[in-house]
């Protein structure tokens, strides 16, 4: 199995910056893909950046220029460095993985991001 655990939440006025960390444990060479999610108030998850494990990184269009997401070369931390922050940003954000071929799935329990006008 794969356990994760997000931090780096906060509150943070428009135009500013936050880095939201996951830190994997368990089966961590079986990772595949590790992504970030996040959920507004009222809305579905959405899918915001992804980062395969030869290093390809895909982004949503509303984050894109703006978001960086990378991880360590052991799999074991995720990071998402997110710059000019907007107030339609805040939500719960999520770290994702799929593991073991894609056949199974982890999620961290989450960590908010509100970002104030």
């Amino acid at each position: 199995q794969v356990q994760l655990v997000e931090s780096g939440g906060g509150l943070v006025q428009a135009g500013g910056s936050l880095r939201l960390s996951c830190v994997a444990s368990g089966s961590i060479s079986s990772i595949n893909v590790m992504d970030w999610y996040r959920q507004a108030s009222g809305k579905q998850r959405e899918l915001v950046a992804r980062i395969s494990s030869g290093g390809t990184t895909t982004y949503a269009d509303s984050v894109q220029g703006r978001f960086t997401i990378a991880r360590d070369n052991a799999m074991n931390t995720l990071y998402l460095q997110m710059n000019s922050l907007k107030p339609e940003d805040t939500a719960v954000y999520y770290c994702h993985a799929y593991y073991e071929w894609y056949a199974r799935d982890s999620w961290g329990q989450g960590t908010q991001v509100t970002v104030a006008s």
